[in-house]
């Protein structure tokens, strides 16, 4: 008997052994055995790699479970979510956790963005994961917009009209892409189904493959970037078990904190049903989509729509490839100058966006002088020759004013145009009211 009982012990103790030693195994497949000491500060990355992939865990199983209940048809769409929301036991509190999760990602994956730009990790040898990043990002936002339709509800139907309707000022096959992209002349049935399998199949999987893509870019280059300074610094490196393991579960519990508290206190959105025949005043794309909606308000929409997205894309996968001077990676804004620069940069734009928006509005209108050119000439080319004679003089302004290296000329540019179009969201979100004229939201 006694042996019995030392047997089923020893077994007990192997299958807890071999247990502990597949945990390891899994946690070695995404980090390495020691990390340096300085990957361990918290306000170096913040986590935001690490919240995004839980929050994309989290999409996935909300969404598997919401495919029980969601019938993606115009006819049951709406009356389905209802039925979650009404009948499914912790229905509702599903989607809300879906609904905030989303929000979470999407502001999470732009977030760790900006991270890598601001600590310089996009430089050698990380350059093709940058554009893995910017891949994710944009990943994201089609996940968000094409699960935005779903509800089918006058907020989702119209949002999605406003959006897709911009493709019809792309030259040339732009009435075609819209048709392609909604299965049809308007938002309907063949719409929610493409969109359906896009958000439940298709897109997912390209994330998981970006994802994977990611990581292993990441332990590639040996995990993530930090100081130069502490990379030159001897047994300067600790085991990643329990040193690093430990932080990302303090920070994984307090994201997931928040995200249980705001789910279980306000609930998702959800409007009247779709009516094709009754549109909002205003009609408004979804907000991640809003700064472009206010810049068709004052470029023509050749440029709105094609020339500055397509321009601002090009540049932002461009970054890690420009020559620079010098390569600094793990310091937040390159340096103290770099920090005094970007603050800078962002006042004038806090300045100057809202001033050029006004100004727009109520002086600027076309002489006669202008009457005689095309709309895309008066509307598109001037507007944008003025800023971009703006950027360029406050790129030769951070080299020869503040002696800039060109890393700190780069970012000071870059705050610019971010700065300059969150302002641009952030007035069509809070600012345009019936008609889309400016008014103060109260």
């Amino acid at each position: 008997m006694a042996e019995l009982l030392d047997k089923s012990k020893q077994d007990s103790s192997a299958d807890s052994q071999e247990q502990k030693f597949g945990l390891k195994s899994l946690i070695l497949h995404l980090h390495p055995r020691r990390v340096p000491q300085a990957a361990l500060e918290l306000t170096h990355t913040w986590g935001l790699g690490g919240m995004a992939a839980l929050l994309v865990a989290i999409q996935f199983v909300t969404g598997l479970l919401l495919r029980f209940v969601y019938a993606p048809f115009p006819g049951k769409a709406f009356d389905s979510i209802i039925m979650l929301q009404n009948e499914v036991l912790f229905g509702q509190f599903v989607r809300n956790i879906h609904h905030w999760s989303a929000i979470f990602l999407l502001t999470v994956t732009f977030l760790h963005l900006l991270r890598v730009f601001f600590t310089g990790a996009f430089h050698r040898p990380r350059q093709f994961n940058w554009i893995i990043g910017c891949s994710l990002l944009f990943t994201v936002i089609a996940s968000n917009f094409t699960g935005y339709l779903l509800p089918w509800d006058q907020l989702a139907y119209w949002a999605i009209t406003v959006s897709t309707g911009m493709l019809e000022y792309l030259p040339v096959a732009g009435a075609q892409l819209r048709e392609a992209v909604l299965g049809g002349p308007e938002v309907g049935a063949a719409t929610l189904l493409i969109f359906y399998n896009l958000h439940t199949s298709i897109l997912p999987l390209i994330l998981l493959l970006l994802m994977l893509l990611h990581f292993w870019r990441i332990r590639k280059a040996r995990g993530v970037i930090i100081p130069q300074k502490s990379a030159n610094e001897a047994n300067d490196y600790v085991a990643v078990y329990p040193n690093l393991i430990v932080k990302e579960l303090v920070v994984a519990l307090v994201l997931l904190a928040a995200l249980l508290t705001l789910s279980a206190i306000f609930n998702a959105p959800l409007q009247a049903k779709a009516n094709p025949y009754f549109s909002p005043n205003p009609a408004k794309a979804p907000w991640y989509f809003q700064g472009f909606q206010e810049l068709l308000l004052h470029f023509h929409p050749l440029f709105a729509v094609l020339v500055i997205p397509f321009a601002a894309i090009v540049a932002m996968l461009a970054i890690p490839y420009l020559r620079y001077d010098a390569e600094p990676t793990g310091i937040w804004f390159i340096s103290g100058r770099g920090r005094k620069m970007g603050l800078i940069s962002a006042a004038i734009a806090l300045v100057f966006t809202p001033l050029a928006i006004l100004v727009d509005e109520y002086i600027i209108s076309p002489s006669a002088a202008l009457a005689a050119f095309p709309g895309y000439i008066i509307k598109g080319v001037i507007p944008l020759s003025f800023l971009l004679f703006f950027i360029a003089a406050l790129y030769y302004l951070a080299k020869k004013k503040f002696a800039a290296t060109r890393n700190e000329a780069v970012q000071t540019v870059f705050i610019f145009i971010l700065t300059g179009f969150l302002i641009l969201t952030a007035t069509s979100v809070g600012f345009r009211w019936e008609g889309m004229r400016l008014a103060w939201p109260w």
